[in-house]
This record gives C-alpha cells, sequence and structure tokens, in this order.
C-alpha cells in the first residue's frame, strides 16, 4: 500500500498561518514611535504636565513620569515612554 501523497500534505501550511498569525497580531500590538519628533513630543509632555502626569524639574533639567517614577533628560524619549508605558498598562487591561 503507497504512503500519503506528499502533495496532499498540509502540515506545514498551518504552521505557516500560524505564523504570521502570531506577526499580525505582534504588530497590531506593538507601538509605533518611528513618527514621534521634536514637536509631537513636546506637545503630549505639555499635555501631560497639565494632567499632572509629568512633573518637569528644571534644575535637574528632567521630566519625571509620575505613575512610574521613571525621569527622563528628553522630551522625545519621555514621548516613547509614555506610549509604551499606556499601551502595556492598556495590554494588561490596567487602563480600564
Amino acid at each position: 500500500m503507497p504512503g500519503p501523497d506528499p502533495h496532499d500534505d498540509t502540515s506545514c501550511d498551518y504552521e505557516q498561518f500560524e505564523k504570521e498569525q502570531l506577526a499580525q497580531d505582534r504588530d497590531a500590538t506593538s507601538v509605533d514611535t518611528a513618527d514621534v519628533d521634536d514637536a509631537t513630543a513636546q506637545r503630549l509632555v505639555n499635555d501631560l504636565v497639565d494632567a499632572a502626569v509629568v512633573t518637569p524639574i528644571p534644575e535637574d533639567r528632567v521630566l519625571v513620569h509620575e505613575p512610574s517614577g521613571t525621569a527622563f533628560d528628553s522630551t522625545t524619549q519621555f514621548a516613547v515612554f509614555h506610549g509604551g508605558w499606556t499601551a502595556g498598562r492598556d495590554a494588561d487591561g490596567e487602563g480600564e
């Protein structure tokens, strides 16, 4: 009796499909930080200062992210961090 037809073997198809689905899920949940320029970061920081999420410490030239206690000396670094922190918190369900 001959073995299974190798052209009917779909075992690799489901593995490839699963890899593609995982990659799409990862892309959907990742935060794109490439578009955070200085002006965008400054607007975000100003909004977050008004919302008491960030505390500027002028004498040390740092911004403190109040929810995490992390300090930054760059508005862009702060904006990228806050975006990732927010996405992580939302993914964990804590943002509700």
